[in-house]
């Protein structure tokens, strides 16, 4: 899209917390200028709406897709950044107006609710995209890339990720960022191992079945904060997932890659370390850093604004086809409720 072309116009609905990220994104990509925000704090929504140069912020996310539709600046997309248990309702208004919509995940509290809102978007025929953000980490993009070149082999064996946030153990757990998380059921694999199941479907390919056990070591919360995981790929590889958000990493900065990722092949192994650092070891070598320059701006390596890059070169192509797409997020959540069937089966589920 060239300077002379109009920008895609955005809203942003929802101005907590995690939106920032989505607000410094969206500032940074020339195609796009953001003319409305909402939020039911309409301070904090004003307050974000000065910050960022949008001109309009709501309290009421219809009235402003209304006002906005009917005035000089016509939305093009909408940024929807609430909880899950609004998701529903908003995509539903968004879909009923005709416009393109990228949406935070989880995308709703269920499996079946998750797929009534892409059911909504397909049938509007509009551009859906799931903010699944953890697969646009810059390590992640260059391990796929080191995959593809058959450094270490041409055939995956293993992916094993072991994550440590430790940010869950305490009287005051999660009360600093988001005290929600201490009343839901399901924690650790809900809102946290989504990202990783997604991330071993890019690395990986899709999952065939999954054996999970999960425990909750925190007794002031709802639900589980610490699990382990096996996934198989069809394509033949396995999945190892290792995660805590009650104990802690050594990382200068947990929440800089989350963990660290193990890749083993029949060449030769790939290793993601703490600091974005990727090391290359071929079957009879010597370990060597593979060099990159991942970003450290923004949030884990800027991965929101790849993200929404991604979702804009989607809306000025025409190419709709984004790689988490309803249909294709909704096998990320497939994955999701195999792991809690097998921790209460204590067998192997599939997807």
């Amino acid at each position: 899209m060239s300077g002379n072309q109009p920008q895609l116009r955005g809203a942003v609905i929802g101005t907590g917390y995690f939106s920032r990220f989505h607000f410094d994104a969206w500032s940074r990509i020339p195609e796009v200028k953001l003319i409305a925000c909402c939020d039911l704090d309409l301070d904090r929504a004003r307050s974000l709406a000065t910050e960022f140069d949008v001109p309009h912020a709501f309290d009421d996310y219809r009235r402003m897709l209304d006002e906005v539709a009917q005035g000089p600046d016509k939305l093009d997309f909408v940024d929807i950044v609430t909880r899950p248990d609004t998701h529903k309702a908003i995509v539903q208004e968004v879909a009923d107006r005709g416009l393109a919509m990228i949406c935070q995940k989880q995308l709703a509290p269920t499996a079946n609710e998750a797929a009534e809102i892409v059911a909504l978007a397909e049938s509007a025929s509009v551009p859906f995209m799931v903010h699944e953000n953890f697969r646009f980490q810059p390590w992640y993009r260059e391990i796929k890339k080191l995959l593809q070149t058959g450094v270490v082999g041409n055939q995956l064996l293993t992916l094993s990720a072991r994550i440590r946030m430790g940010d869950g153990w305490g009287e005051d757990a999660y009360l600093d960022r988001q005290p929600y998380f201490r009343t839901m059921d399901k924690l650790l694999i809900f809102e946290s191992g989504i990202h990783t199941i997604d991330t071993f479907r890019f690395l990986g390919g899709e999952i065939d079945r999954v054996w999970c056990s999960l425990r909750k070591l925190n007794p002031v919360i709802a639900g589980e904060d610490t699990g382990v995981a096996v996934m198989d790929f069809v394509d033949g590889g396995q999945g190892i997932y290792d995660s805590s958000r009650f104990n802690e990493s050594t990382a200068d900065n947990p929440r800089y890659t989350f963990g660290e990722l193990l890749v083993d092949c029949n060449g030769g192994s790939l290793r993601l370390h703490h600091d974005g650092g990727i090391t290359i070891q071929p079957l009879g070598q010597t370990e060597r850093k593979h060099p990159y320059s991942p970003s450290t701006h923004g949030f884990a390596g800027d991965c929101v604004h790849a993200a929404q890059r991604h979702f804009v070169d989607g809306l000025v192509s025409g190419d709709h086809r984004f790689e988490t797409d309803g249909p294709s997020y909704l096998k990320s959540i497939a994955v999701q409720e195999a792991m809690y069937r097998s921790a209460k089966s204590g067998t192997w589920e599939n997807p």
